[in-house]
């Protein structure tokens, strides 16, 4: 059993990064479907498909540059775990490097962006960097 799902996600995004992977597979939840929104949105995946079933999956199209080959996510870091909670204020939202990267907030309005949350002046629970 996976006592912290949100960091299996991100670990799996991860190591198929590492390995080069075009495509990787994740059990699906209402979180990580609206994490991979984001990353969609952000331009860090290609592309990505909800697949319905008993288990459900969600199978994410990784991005790479043309050239190089070269992964579109550099980092992606767990913050806030089931051990220890972190929460913030609208005042207090942290900058992933100085704004290039974003930080995924889970607030009372749903799951969305550093950006977003402080231009709707709310906080929440930090889930993690992405860069």
């Amino acid at each position: 059993m996976i006592t912290d799902p949100i960091a299996d996600y991100l670990t799996r995004i991860r190591n198929a990064v590492l390995a080069n992977h075009r495509i990787v597979e994740v059990p699906s939840s209402n979180i990580k479907k609206e994490i991979t929104k984001i990353l969609f949105e952000k331009g860090y995946i290609l592309n990505y498909k909800f697949e319905e079933g008993v288990p459900g999956n969600i199978k994410i199209a990784l991005k790479y540059h043309f050239v190089t080959k070269i992964s579109a996510i550099t980092r992606l870091d767990r913050i806030s775990k089931p051990g220890l909670r972190k929460y913030t204020d609208s005042n207090r939202i942290p900058r992933v490097i100085n704004g290039l990267g974003i930080a995924v907030l889970s607030t009372s309005h749903g799951v969305m962006t550093d950006k977003e949350a402080r231009k709707l002046k709310i906080g929440g629970e930090v889930l993690c960097y992405i860069s």
